[in-house]
């Protein structure tokens, strides 16, 4: 079967959680009986495309199921001519309404017109893939009148291969001693930023996020604040070549996120076996077992007494830690593979009964 996994503006979100799971689909298909097609247009672009048409020549590449991973205007045009020419559509929801708050500048106040775009979008599908139950819940709510089906985003457990060989120099870098409280990831609030930055200004340890961040026009005004004059304990480090540094470096993974569909930096920690401290919100409850895998925490001082415990207790991380990896080992890449695989099936059994209604 040749399928087209499509991730529009891909060179932009090189850097981001959308990125990395596209590229996990990528990678988990690589080894499976599915052929795969990164563009939807003839010739690689849209502007080779547009002038193949302009001699005949189709405008789409040709495939048997398209899957999109974003929402915008190439993402759109692949789902119309899916539509029109009888081709199984599979829409990934990465973005929901939720998630994009309290993101960038102003976000916030688009989030309800972003709701019903989605809507609208998702609907289109036959079948729409999710990272969590919790996510499933989320669409549901909206309404999206399309089935929906969760499939972990998943951790490429071979990229983190070596991770450890970087610690020193990752430390020296950042000038990091001690017990590191870290996060990894774009740098927004709802990530949890002012209550990372709280709870520095509230312990001894060294904190750092390892991530990009933006204090230009499109930057909240919050993340503008904290990065410009963070407490004297936290370091922002921008971006990072190679992310297995971060990992090395940090101790004790905190991720006081609001809201997740999955959240990857977290399984990614957890490969690495490091000890997790996450806000207590059901995405994370679906996947993870307080105490046993992780630290959940609801107020910012259950996060400072659970990161406190984790600093004075080496038992209590090497614990956390294995559990944690055992964990992230569930999620590897060849449960994508199968959730994937899986999906297709389903997708065209759908849009067959679709058509076969028409």
């Amino acid at each position: 079967m040749r399928v087209l996994n499509y991730l529009e503006l891909e060179s932009r979100l090189d850097r981001s959680g959308i990125g990395t799971a596209a590229r996990h689909q990528r990678k988990a298909l690589a080894d499976t009986d599915v052929e795969l097609v990164t563009s939807p247009w003839n010739g690689g672009s849209l502007g080779k495309a547009a002038a193949k048409r302009a001699v005949g020549d189709p405008l789409f590449e040709s495939y048997d199921l398209a899957h999109c991973n974003l929402i915008g205007p190439g993402s759109v045009a692949v789902a119309r001519h899916a539509k029109r020419n009888g081709i199984p559509l599979v829409l990934h929801a990465h973005v929901t309404r939720e998630d994009f708050a309290e993101s960038f500048r102003g976000s916030t106040a688009v989030a309800p017109a972003l709701g019903r775009y989605l809507r609208w979008f998702y609907s289109q599908a036959d079948l729409v893939l999710c990272p969590s139950e919790y996510t499933r819940a989320t669409l549901e709510s909206y309404p999206v009148e399309a089935p929906i089906r969760p499939v972990t985003n998943g951790v490429d457990l071979d990229s983190l291969s070596g991770f450890e060989s970087l610690r020193e120099p990752y430390r020296e870098r950042y000038d990091l001693e001690g017990t590191v409280v870290f996060a990894v990831g774009n740098v927004f609030e709802r990530k949890g930023l002012t209550t990372f930055c709280r709870l520095a200004t509230e312990t001894d340890h060294e904190f750092a996020w390892f991530g990009t961040y933006d204090t230009g026009p499109q930057a909240s005004e919050t993340v503008r604040e904290w990065v410009t004059d963070p407490p004297e304990n936290v370091t922002f480090t921008g971006w990072v070549e190679d992310k297995r540094g971060a990992f090395a470096a940090g101790d004790v993974f905190c991720f006081p996120a609001k809201v997740e569909n999955q959240g990857l930096v977290v399984l990614e920690a957890m490969a690495c076996g490091k000890p997790v401290v996450l806000r207590d919100i059901p995405v994370f409850r679906e996947f993870y077992e307080d105490g046993h895998d992780c630290l959940l925490c609801e107020t910012r001082a259950e996060f400072r007494e659970a990161l406190n415990r984790l600093a004075g207790d080496s038992g209590l991380r090497e614990r956390l830690g294995e559990n944690a990896r055992e964990t992230a080992r569930e999620h590897g890449l060849d449960r994508v593979a199968d959730g994937l695989r899986d999906a297709y099936a389903a997708a065209r059994e759908n849009a067959d009964t679709e058509a076969a209604t028409d």
